[in-house]
């Protein structure tokens, strides 16, 4: 059974100004809240608040969710809204 510290999570979310954001954690919940916050987050995040989650994808340590993640980054737009379900008329690019 896997616990917060040991399950990595790459996920998207979605910002305000209709760009996406993605990135890899181990405490999905927390991460969420801190991109929505006003002091926390990733620097990108903080001015296109909020962000909502929009993908999330289960992977069993940090190097493979960082891989990942690298992988999701060099997506096109296209593809990015694709896999996320959403029109790229969302994401205002």
């Amino acid at each position: 059974m896997h616990t917060k510290n040991d399950q990595w999570v790459v996920y998207m979310v979605l910002c305000s100004d209709g760009t996406l954001y993605t990135g890899i954690t181990n405490d999905l919940q927390r991460r969420i809240k801190q991109h929505n916050s006003p002091r926390g987050g990733a620097r990108y995040t903080r001015g296109r608040q909020p962000v909502a989650l929009v993908y999330q994808e289960d992977c069993p340590d940090r190097s493979t969710a960082g891989k990942r993640e690298a992988r999701l980054r060099k997506l096109s737009v296209k593809e990015k809204c694709h896999l996320v379900n959403i029109g790229t008329a969302q994401t205002g690019l």
